[in-house]
């Protein structure tokens, strides 16, 4: 008996040898998250959603009240009308935005306990880790996984934060330039916020790496980006250049005022006749305002010298601040991979 061979039969217009169908044209396969990625996500999709929404809704919460206050300045002839007219009213305005640069100061610190301690610490712990490596991945691959995407969202978040906060704000700093030195300001717009978060993460990376506790790990990056933060804020303009104006108003005269922006950084000196600066607190000791003078005199005070900041210098000096916090952040992220290849379970 022959062997039969069965063929499935052709349809209407088409012929048994045609080849099958193909996938209909222009019709592609939606981007989807796997390997890695995809179990990245799938372990802190709920923080990384949290700081997306909540992100989200400040940043539209932003966008409505500097609808306010731009109502506010037009209603004053903003932009045409002199500068005075538009300080009618703006105290209100000015005070929220300080006190919202206020309320986002503690963020690097929040996303650093929350974020960045757990992120290894909890794999670690729980022995997630060794489940994972014994599925033949590389540990390098698991920490560009995890870190890689952990760092992505947390640029995107405090970027889009910096850029809605100078949006705001940017009204009131050409008003007021000053403001822009202030904390609440300096570290909520320009790069400073995108780089100190992402060091306050990456540092709590590196101590839940090390420390391989959840809570432990928490608790001491807590106290690290506090740390951070505090002295950070207050040496925040040392790589700054001052700048020095001086009069020759004699011993008794004012000293010299500072340009509309500028941040003083010494409230003055007395300067002689050779350019030498002398603290103000020179022939103090003398018995009476008279002596004062003919001290001041033969010292040969001619009249008086404050330092301080221009306003030109307020983005270059933020760039500088986020460059150095750059630069610890990578720092810090060679210390984690040399740290996670050998020691990662």
């Amino acid at each position: 008996m022959s062997n039969l061979t069965t063929t499935p039969a052709a349809g209407p217009g088409r012929s048994a040898s045609s080849p099958a169908p193909s996938a209909a044209p222009g019709r592609t396969r939606a981007p989807r998250l796997s390997g890695m990625t995809w179990l990245t996500w799938r372990q802190h999709r709920a923080a990384y959603w949290t700081y997306l929404a909540v992100t989200a809704l400040i940043t539209a919460w932003i966008a409505h009240q500097r609808a306010s206050l731009m109502d506010h300045l037009t209603a004053l002839g903003w932009p045409d009308s002199s500068p005075d007219k538009w300080m009618v009213g703006i105290e209100p305005y000015v005070q929220q935005t300080l006190k919202v640069g206020l309320g986002l100061l503690p963020l690097p610190v929040i996303l650093g306990v929350f974020l960045g301690a757990p992120l290894f610490a909890g794999d670690l712990e729980s022995g997630t880790a060794k489940l994972v490596m014994s599925q033949s991945a590389r540990p390098s691959r698991w920490l560009t996984a995890k870190l890689g995407v952990t760092v992505l969202v947390v640029v995107v978040c405090t970027v889009a934060l910096s850029l809605a906060c100078g949006w705001w704000w940017r009204p009131l700093m050409e008003q007021d330039g000053s403001m822009g030195w202030d904390v609440t300001v300096f570290s909520n717009t320009g790069p400073v916020p995108v780089a100190l978060t992402v060091f306050s993460v990456v540092g709590g990376v590196a101590i839940g790496m090390v420390l391989r506790r959840t809570l432990f790990s928490m608790v001491a990056t807590f106290f690290f980006t506090v740390a951070v933060e505090l002295f950070w804020s207050m040496n925040r303009l040392n790589f700054a250049n001052p700048v020095r104006i001086a009069n020759h108003s004699g011993v008794n005269g004012s000293p010299p005022l500072v340009p509309p922006g500028g941040l003083t950084v010494d409230s003055g000196s007395y300067i002689t006749s050779s350019g030498k600066t002398l603290p103000m607190h020179t022939c103090l000791h003398e018995p009476s305002a008279k002596a004062v003078d003919i001290c001041l005199l033969k010292k040969d005070v001619v009249g008086k010298s404050v330092d301080y900041l221009p306003l030109s210098q307020l983005s270059s000096t933020q760039w500088l601040d986020a460059l150095i916090l750059f630069a610890l952040a990578i720092a810090v992220t060679v210390f984690i991979f040399l740290w996670g290849r050998k020691r990662i379970v």
